[in-house]
């Protein structure tokens, strides 16, 4: 059964390296891309096995929640970082742009049920929207900012701190 927000749980391999304060911002934004991939693919699979909506819509939730949580660590922590780091903030721009096209779709899937029309459509449009932006974030804006002299282990120590206090702030567990 799908967890409800109340019982949503991050990704153990994250818990450990945060827990070892050995996780880099690579690697730590790299664990929540696929974390969040995998939660795609595992709505496409409830919507093929044709599940009940009560399982879709959990898992719908727990989607925009985790992507609500890495969304905002980007902008408050890598963004302003890539700014500051980066000689162009072309990337950066575009990244701010597809994150606020990506909130308006959370608000309106949030604010829906899945029994509703479009309610499956808006989740796999997101879904599609989310791999269009972690491709060019992973090929593009993060090995730019690593290349660039950003220190990305206190980079991912911030990012991991404030995942914590997000994640507590929205009620998941594993904060």
């Amino acid at each position: 059964m799908t967890p409800t927000q109340g019982e949503l749980d991050i990704d153990d391999d994250d818990d450990e390296a945060m827990e070892a304060g050995t996780t880099d911002a690579l690697d730590l934004l790299q664990a929540d891309h696929d974390e969040v991939q995998q939660l795609f693919e595992d709505y496409e699979s409830l919507l093929d096995d044709e599940a009940p909506e009560a399982d879709r819509e959990a898992l719908a939730r727990q989607i925009c929640a985790l992507l609500t949580v890495h969304a905002t660590l980007e902008e408050e922590l890598l963004y302003p970082a890539a700014r500051d780091g980066l000689d162009s903030s072309r990337l950066v721009d575009a990244a701010t742009i597809e994150h606020a096209t990506a909130r308006a779709l959370i608000n309106e899937i949030e604010s829906m049920q899945a029994s509703d029309a479009l309610f499956d459509a808006r989740v796999t449009v997101l879904g599609e929207y989310v791999r269009h932006h972690v491709e060019e974030e992973e090929e593009e804006l993060l090995p730019q900012l690593a290349q660039a002299g950003v220190d990305m282990d206190e980079l991912g120590a911030q990012l991991a701190a404030r995942k914590e206090e997000l994640m507590a702030e929205m009620g998941i567990e594993g904060a």
